[in-house]
């Protein structure tokens, strides 16, 4: 009969102690969560930020195209031919 008695026992200590656990995990679950909307606020004021600049960049980005651009080969022997005569005038 001791068996059967200490039965109740463990299987009450076991509830109780799972019942801690889930507590324990709710409460990690929760914190979790909170945390994920801090994060989520911060990326969405850090996008909102960004997007200001987004015409500055766009200005930024024509200026380096057009930078970039090499003279078409048409330009460049006009500009030679241009620079030989105004040479040969001289």
């Amino acid at each position: 009969m001791a068996a059967t008695t200490a039965a109740p026992h463990d299987g009450s200590y076991f509830e109780k102690q799972r019942a801690l656990l889930v507590n324990e995990v709710a409460a990690s679950m929760e914190n979790v969560l909170q945390n994920i909307n801090k994060l989520n606020r911060s990326l969405e004021g850090v996008i909102a930020v960004g997007n200001e600049f987004s015409q500055v960049e766009g200005l930024w980005s024509q200026l380096e195209n057009f930078m970039a651009k090499e003279p078409a080969p048409e330009e460049t022997k006009d500009a030679k031919e241009g620079a030989t005569e105004e040479n040969a005038r001289q």
